[in-house]
């Protein structure tokens, strides 16, 4: 399909930019949805879950910058080392899970 683009008013060029932009976002967002769907199958395949591979569900990218969301304060701390702490969010760090095995209730973890 082409498309003159000489003849086009100022307004028209802006309208068909618009619309190429949303266009390739929404080709991009599907793209990355595809992605992850084979990411996750593939983990399955090896039997784990994606999470477990990357350490969190991945997020949608939202193009904004800045948008991070701000670190959480520290609710664990690992008896042993007290340089090691968790927010509670999150994989649990083996810390954690090791201390919970060994008989620790959360509550005696919590700082």
């Amino acid at each position: 399909m082409a498309v003159d683009l000489k003849s086009m008013t100022p307004k028209q060029l802006e309208k068909l930019a618009a619309d190429i932009a949303k266009e390739l976002e929404s080709r991009a967002s599907k793209q990355l949805d595809a992605a992850i769907k084979a990411a996750a199958k593939a983990a399955k395949e090896h039997g784990f879950e994606l999470s477990e591979i990357v350490g969190s569900a991945p997020k949608k990218r939202s193009g904004k910058k800045g948008s991070a969301k701000p670190k959480l304060p520290p609710r664990y701390k690992n008896p042993a080392n007290g340089g090691q702490t968790w927010s509670g969010r999150g994989r649990q760090p083996e810390w954690y899970k090791d201390a919970i095995k060994a008989g620790k209730s959360p509550q005696s973890l919590e700082i």
